[in-house]
């Protein structure tokens, strides 16, 4: 149980009560955020964080955000997805990781759905939210140089190597792997512009920054809304084509690809599997399609099903992570083989980041295309 209480008041706002013209104005390198198509939330200041580790992190932060809500005094005018009380959320990749999982309620929350936007209290006046969210601050933009980590371009070649020679021997269908890069930045570094650009060059994905994590993923892991769950995957990737002909035939090319359409498949099955713990009336396309981002053609299928019981999304969430597109099939044995070749802690790379709501339901992400 947390220390204090918490006092939570959700109510309705304009962008010129805060100064703003449009929405993304208000991302700093100190906010935290989860939005896509322009919309979502964004925090400010931090006022509690729920922390875990180890095998059982989900399930423990799951007991301590449910013990926290119902310890908190909630006032919601709007009772709608992303307002009242909320927790920003990322998990690291493996039981294994030294990382820190974590839940950060922040003083302030402002959120956009649907065009409607809300301003969310948590111990704290409209007043001093109005002079947080002014004193906000974002520095120049820096250009970094960025370099090999632990894992050299070498060193990555004998691991995929290795990783083959394991799928020619029927150890495991499909592994993936990952490498790190590095870049030495200054002690206030400011991701603001990074978050501006994300939010607005990559608006279907899904840009994301909590607790020094940051980036923009295309990949949904789950969103779950009133026992409605919906999930979108992507496995299955080609790069775009510079003339509009030539573009146009990669993505049609990509939807006959037999390997990319079997790597497509070993990830919805995946996911189909493990939901159907917790969901029913689960409903996958027939066939998947090619989604356009400024940089890449994926495969995408979208996934929807129905709750059995009153799961909240970091239950859910459990049973999907680690997804077959971020791990591989069968996900048991390509964890052991992740763990043996890479000798890499992924932190929070890989693993689900997002937001839960007091009733439960929230959004998920994979964090891909980021940094810590």
């Amino acid at each position: 149980m947390p220390d204090k209480a918490l006092r939570v008041q959700t109510k309705a706002i304009s962008l010129g009560a805060l100064g703003k013209s449009a929405f993304l104005e208000l991302l700093t390198g100190s906010s935290t955020a989860f939005l896509t198509q322009g919309e979502g939330l964004i925090g400010f200041g931090g006022e509690l964080r729920l922390e875990a580790s180890g095998p059982n992190r989900i399930d423990d932060l799951n007991q301590a955000w449910q013990d926290l809500v119902k310890a908190t005094a909630i006032e919601d005018e709007l009772a709608i997805p992303g307002s009242g009380l909320i927790a920003f959320g990322t998990i690291a990749f493996s039981d294994h990781s030294s990382a820190t999982s974590v839940l950060v309620i922040p003083k302030v929350i402002l959120g956009q759905r649907s065009g409607q936007l809300w301003i969310t209290l948590v111990n704290t006046s409209l007043e001093e939210a109005l002079t947080l969210i002014s004193e906000t601050k974002e520095s120049e933009a820096e250009h970094l140089r960025f370099e090999a980590g632990q894992i050299s371009t070498e060193q990555f070649k004998t691991n995929i190597a290795n990783a083959l020679t394991k799928i020619e021997e029927h150890s495991v269908e499909k592994v993936v792997l990952a490498r790190d890069i590095v870049s030495n930045v200054s002690k206030d570094f400011d991701n603001s512009s990074a978050l501006k650009y994300l939010a607005t060059h990559f608006e279907s994905c899904f840009t994301y920054s909590v607790d020094g994590l940051f980036g923009a993923s295309p990949e949904l892991l789950v969103k779950v809304s009133h026992s409605q769950v919906s999930a979108r995957v992507l496995a299955g990737t080609a790069g775009r084509g510079t003339d509009p002909g030539v573009d146009e035939a990669i993505g049609q090319a990509l939807t006959s690809s037999q390997k990319n359409l079997d790597e497509h498949k070993y990830a919805i099955d995946s996911l189909v599997s493990a939901l159907a713990e917790l969901a029913e009336n689960i409903d996958a396309d027939e066939t998947p399609f090619s989604l356009a981002l400024p940089n890449l053609w994926h495969l995408a299928s979208d996934v929807h099903a129905v709750l059995k019981a009153d799961s909240s999304s970091l239950q859910v969430v459990k049973a999907l992570h680690p997804s077959a597109a971020v791990a591989g099939t069968p996900r048991d044995k390509a964890l052991e083989l992740i763990q043996e070749i890479e000798q890499l802690d992924r932190g929070r790379y890989a693993g689900p980041v997002g937001w839960i709501g007091a009733d439960g339901d929230g959004a998920w992400a994979i964090a891909l295309r980021g940094a810590h």
